[in-house]
């Protein structure tokens, strides 16, 4: 599932293309595209036409397009969902859920395009919600209002998120992926994360130092911008921005999905345990198993 760099790459991708176009039409080919959506497919349709969007957002793996009826275009891109822009008269890409089409030329210069959602697995959704309060006053889609701000936002809290963790009685990596503590960090990025903090995935909160948390956000913050400078990581054809290139940070992972390979700080072949109906992959030597671990 993309994490918030392959999201964040997305975001920005959109910004030049959407910001300032005011809508056309919207037209729904797969109803479960738009099944979060309470109103239906056609309710999504009317609440887009004629609105203008607004730069787009992104809070953790969700990114919104603000409207100017005061709600948002919401999307989560689940196991495949891509968001791309092109020629309204290129072949149809397979796959296509939602494409919305556009008045006028965009102010950036970008003319002659839509926007689509092609998603082929459809566990990604797209839904127009109502802006809420969001953390240190800024404004989110309401189904977001829930999700902890994620760690290159400004409004994020480090001493919070150490006392958050501490209170937990969990495993650290179990804790990296629950979007309420912190947002936007996946399996991938976790495992990365905790490498280059070495430490254990099953390793207890509760008994974790500020300085091993430290070491960890750093680790997050660190495997974030490293990933985002080359595109995000791309497996596949899966993921991809919104021209359709794909990612190269793959090339680059330390732990994830390298089993059996040295570690790249000892040399010790890489271990993968199950974890979640996952994978968890770490050094045996660099991030030593807990006596006592939590899963």
């Amino acid at each position: 599932m993309p994490e918030l760099p392959e999201v964040e790459v997305v975001r920005r991708g959109l910004g030049r293309w959407v910001s300032g176009r005011t809508v056309a039409a919207a037209e729904v080919l797969h109803p479960r595209a738009v099944r979060r959506h309470t109103g239906g497919p056609a309710d999504f349709a009317g609440r887009l036409a004629g609105r203008t969007m607004a730069a787009p957002e992104r809070r953790g793996k969700y990114m919104w397009i603000p409207l100017d009826s005061g709600d948002a275009l919401l999307a989560h891109l689940g196991m495949s969902g891509q968001l791309l822009v092109g020629e309204p008269d290129r072949a149809a890409e397979r796959h296509l859920r939602v494409r919305v089409t556009f008045t006028g030329h965009a102010p950036s210069g970008g003319d002659g395009f839509d926007l689509r959602f092609v998603d082929q697995r459809t566990f990604g959704h797209l839904l127009v919600a109502d802006l809420v309060p969001g953390v240190a006053g800024t404004s989110v889609p309401e189904p977001v209002a829930h999700i902890a701000a994620d760690p290159l936002e400004d409004a994020f809290d480090d001493e919070a998120f150490y006392r958050a963790l501490r209170r937990r009685r969990t495993g650290v990596k179990r804790a990296l992926l629950d979007q309420s503590l912190i947002s936007g960090v996946g399996n991938i990025y976790a495992d990365e994360a905790l490498w280059r903090a070495g430490l254990h995935w099953a390793r207890p909160t509760e008994t974790l130092t500020r300085a091993e948390v430290t070491r960890v956000l750093a680790g997050v913050r660190e495997v974030m911008l490293a990933a985002l400078a080359v595109g995000g990581t791309s497996f596949d054809s899966l993921y991809v921005n919104v021209n359709g290139e794909s990612g190269y940070f793959d090339r680059s992972l330390d732990a994830y999905g390298r089993r059996d390979e040295p570690c790249r700080r000892c040399g010790t072949p890489i271990r993968r345990d199950v974890f979640m109906n996952r994978s968890s992959y770490s050094c045996p030597k660099c991030q030593p198993r807990p006596r006592r671990a939590r899963y």
